[in-house]
């Protein structure tokens, strides 16, 4: 450490560098600079060098230091972005990097940040954010995987088995639905390393103490009591919901179908915290009637639904295709094809489905452009519905329009999800998908 007591040197690679403890302390006491601080951390020292030596990058270290001093990101052209990222690793400055790069997620400040271009023609499945930045994109039998720097990893593939969902259980962990494996007790369901594609689990499902073959369909997660769920059908009738520990991948509990309640055949799970229930959506087309409850695991009852059978419809008519529990946890949140926004209150079973038409105003339907089924999302109490070849965002109470984003050469967005402060679209006729991101609030 140099003369004075709030200074300190080092030498990275040869090069001298010199800054001070509060600079430091701006990394955080769980990075490598930021524990030089901490009072029981003794490196080795050169004798009578006075200064931390480091056999790294000098380069890669300026900028790195820079951004502690100034919080801004300014990478020289001749310093490789990926090159950047590994040292900013081993300093433990990953997450430093990141906020530099985008801003925290605001629907209404996106900014298109890429176009990645799938591998694979036709269309997609799913796409799914992963919490550090990253996403995956479900593909047939295949699970293509994409790290924060938007660099493919070894995909994840399932031997010809169809996926039906995907999600991150965390950064380094995806759990994958597929439909049964003819023959064989193995069940369709997994955990998968997201860095190289290989089997870690596979999720079982027991009726009677006996081990069933099963198709697995929508997932969700509850990271309150650690369990993941997926909507599940057997050969025999062994329609419902399962339930597995996040810990032990074991089977905690199956939520079998009641008469009326299409659960086996879910489009749509969600797991609502406020009121530790599970929202169940099975949607048009899967079926011809919709179908939303919410079950409460605890007691095995379905406390909330919503059906539209029985109700006389025609090919014209307003059909439920997406749904999402609004995260004040009171009502739910449904689009038809017409992108028509539609409310129902949780707190009563009495009322149906409040309808607030946009379709006039939404519709931009591109000549000869195969349409996709609109989807929703919520985020920071903004909700975000696609339609075709973009995504609306509607804030406050009332739900107003206030920005609509439009992508790429990819035609309509089958598919979009948000995570890792950032929004990704997947585009179904060329099989691309966009990166949205908020950018960096400026330093004065």
């Amino acid at each position: 450490m140099a003369s004075g007591s709030d200074r300190v040197r080092f030498n990275v690679g040869g090069k001298i560098f010199e800054t001070t403890a509060t600079i430091l302390a701006n990394a955080g006491r769980q990075s490598m600079l930021g524990s030089l601080l901490d009072e029981f951390w003794d490196p080795r020292q050169p004798a009578g060098g006075g200064e931390y030596f480091i056999d790294r990058n000098p380069a890669c270290f300026a900028v790195l230091l820079d951004l502690l001093r100034t919080g801004e990101l300014h990478v020289p052209p001749n310093i490789p972005e990926r090159l950047l990222y590994r040292e900013a690793l081993f300093y433990g400055l990953l997450d430093h990097v990141r906020a530099a790069r985008w801003g925290p997620f605001d629907g209404n400040l996106l900014r298109p940040a890429a176009s990645v271009p799938g591998r694979a023609p036709g269309d997609g499945t799913a796409i799914r954010a992963g919490p550090d930045g990253g996403c995956c994109v479900a593909h047939g039998s295949m699970v293509h995987v994409y790290d924060w720097m938007l660099e493919e990893h070894r995909p994840i593939s399932l031997d010809y088995q169809q996926v039906n969902d995907v999600g991150y259980l965390e950064a380094q962990s995806i759990v994958v639905t597929a439909r049964e494996r003819l023959g064989r007790v193995e069940g369709g369901m997994g955990l998968f390393s997201s860095s190289t594609g290989e089997l870690r689990h596979r999720f079982r499902v027991a009726h009677d103490d006996q081990v069933k073959s099963f198709t697995a369909g929508a997932l969700s997660f509850s990271n309150s009591d650690y369990k993941i769920f997926a909507s599940c059908k057997g050969r025999c009738n062994e329609y419902g919901i399962g339930v597995w520990d996040q810990n032990t991948g074991l089977q905690v509990d199956f939520f079998y179908e009641p008469t009326g309640c299409l659960l086996g055949d879910a489009d749509k799970l969600q797991w609502l915290d406020g009121s530790n229930c599970l929202m169940v959506a099975t949607l048009f087309p899967r079926t011809d009637n919709c179908f939303i409850g919410l079950l409460d695991l605890r007691e095995k009852s379905v406390v909330w639904s919503w059906s539209d059978a029985g109700i006389t419809t025609s090919l014209d008519d307003k059909r439920v295709v997406h749904a999402i529990a609004m995260e004040d946890g009171r009502s739910v949140c449904v689009v038809n094809q017409y992108e028509d926004l539609g409310f129902m209150d949780l707190r009563s079973n009495a009322g149906g489905v409040r309808w607030s038409s946009r379709s006039k105003l939404m519709n931009r339907k591109v000549p000869d452009e195969e349409s996709c089924y609109p989807k929703l999302a919520a985020h920071g109490g903004q909700l975000f519905s696609s339609l075709n070849d973009g995504i609306s965002v509607f804030c406050g109470p009332e739900r107003v329009l206030t920005s609509t984003l439009r992508g790429s050469y990819g035609g309509s967005i089958c598919d979009f999800s948000i995570g890792g402060d950032r929004l990704f679209a997947l585009h179904g006729d060329e099989n691309v998908f966009d990166v949205w991101e908020t950018p960096p609030s400026p330093i004065f």
